[in-house]
């Protein structure tokens, strides 16, 4: 059975690991893409020395949403570490993030990939 998800959602997702087959980690919910279904997802870490400034997107205790998303202690929005998956590969929904949050998330990407 597949979860239910929206953008902005927080997932615990299976993600592909170079020494473990499969790990379940956070992700957000970025984007959902119409053919198959499959979910565009920006992984979460704790690993805060891995943070791109300017880049990637702190999530703090004292932020607005840190409660509503789900995680524990404060976390790394890992926008450059970004998978496709398909629904199956989604186990739950966790919290999620605000609105302006996933806005300026995918502003950010797009102004990324924008030659």
């Amino acid at each position: 059975m597949n979860v239910s998800v929206c953008e902005g959602d927080v997932v615990l997702a299976k993600f592909d690991q170079s020494v473990t087959p499969t790990k379940l980690r956070p992700a957000v919910a970025l984007r959902q893409f119409a053919l198959f279904g499959d979910w565009l997802l920006c992984a979460i870490s704790t690993q805060l020395h891995q943070q791109v400034v300017g880049f990637d997107e702190l999530l703090c205790p004292s932020d607005a949403d840190f409660t509503t998303s789900g995680v524990k202690a404060t976390s790394l929005i890992r926008l450059g570490y970004l998978a496709m998956r398909g629904p199956a590969a989604i186990v739950a929904v966790i919290g999620s993030i605000s609105t302006q949050r996933h806005r300026q998330m995918l502003q950010r990407l797009s102004d990324h990939l924008r030659p």
